[in-house]
């Protein structure tokens, strides 16, 4: 695998050597200063280009980091849908490399930079031919940290999670192994997650990020409590997803509490009380 100092000459280059390449930033985990670099992260490119011819028929974007091992054209694949973009404004291809690395390269014309650059707070320019790439703040993750619950919206998730559990259960009872298992993750385990951002950033005052789908989680959490998270997954076996199930309830209990608490909202303790119940009762034989 070519290393990081290696992948940005490269990206460099060829930005130097296209006329129509007129600047380059980046974005994503390699503009993160929190983050602890490794060798698996992204390359998340962005190029400016005056080049308005469509770029999803030329190849000689992407001719630059072959060989490629893999290739997502995510603009193609929305068109397969139905879902048709302005390709002139921006296109996209996504790429793993036969040496490993990956690189997601974005085209922008000079109308959708300016339309967007610096919204995004991790953004690091490269490389500015003209000086068309606007002033903006120096990169943070402060675009992806917690936001704060109002007390409806603590009050929404609390009661997700315990509505849905009855669901669960009663899919399990029925035999009903996929809607079973996607309600429990896609619905109950999502409010659990939201419950344990809010939980997690609350000390920092909402200034913290817990990276896309919790990825930070065991950076941050408790060794006690991510254990317990840990223990929130299950496998295909009704006694474990039960097992499972029931974590789930204690912890979310918990931290749910405390978060209450720190925030000056009411917990719904009698909808806990009532779930509660109700899941001893249908996970009798």
């Amino acid at each position: 695998m070519r290393t990081s100092e290696q992948m940005m000459d490269l990206i460099l280059n060829v930005v130097r050597e296209d006329p129509h390449i007129r600047a380059v930033y980046m974005n994503g985990s390699r503009a993160n200063p929190r983050v602890r670099a490794d060798a698996f992260q992204d390359f998340d490119i962005v190029f400016v280009t005056d080049d308005t011819a469509p770029p999803y028929d030329d190849r000689r974007w992407i001719a630059p980091f072959e060989p490629i091992a893999l290739l997502q054209e995510p603009d193609l694949c929305d068109r397969a849908w139905g879902q048709i973009a302005d390709v002139s404004r921006s296109y996209g291809w996504l790429m793993l490399l036969e040496d490993g690395n990956r690189i997601d390269l974005s085209l922008r014309s000079m109308d959708a930079m300016r339309a967007e650059y610096g919204q995004d707070s991790q953004t690091v320019p490269l490389l500015d031919k003209d000086g068309c790439l606007p002033p903006i703040s120096e990169a943070s993750d402060r675009s992806y940290w917690v936001q704060p619950p109002t007390e409806a919206q603590f009050a929404s998730v609390t009661n997700n999670f315990w509505w849905c559990l009855q669901n669960v259960a009663k899919a399990i009872r029925r035999d009903q192994l996929t809607y079973a298992m996607n309600m429990y993750i896609q619905v109950v385990h999502e409010a659990l997650e939201k419950m344990l951002d809010w939980y997690i950033a609350l000390p920092s005052g909402f200034t913290l990020s817990v990276g896309m789908w919790g990825k930070y989680y065991k950076d941050y959490l408790p060794k006690d409590l991510y254990e317990a998270y840990r223990q929130t997954y299950a496998d295909a076996d009704y006694e474990h997803l039960w097992a499972a199930i029931f974590t789930a309830c204690r912890l979310f209990s918990s931290i749910a509490s405390q978060v209450a608490d720190r925030m000056g909202f009411t917990y719904a303790a009698q909808e806990e009380a009532a779930m509660m119940q109700y899941l001893r009762q249908m996970h009798q034989p």
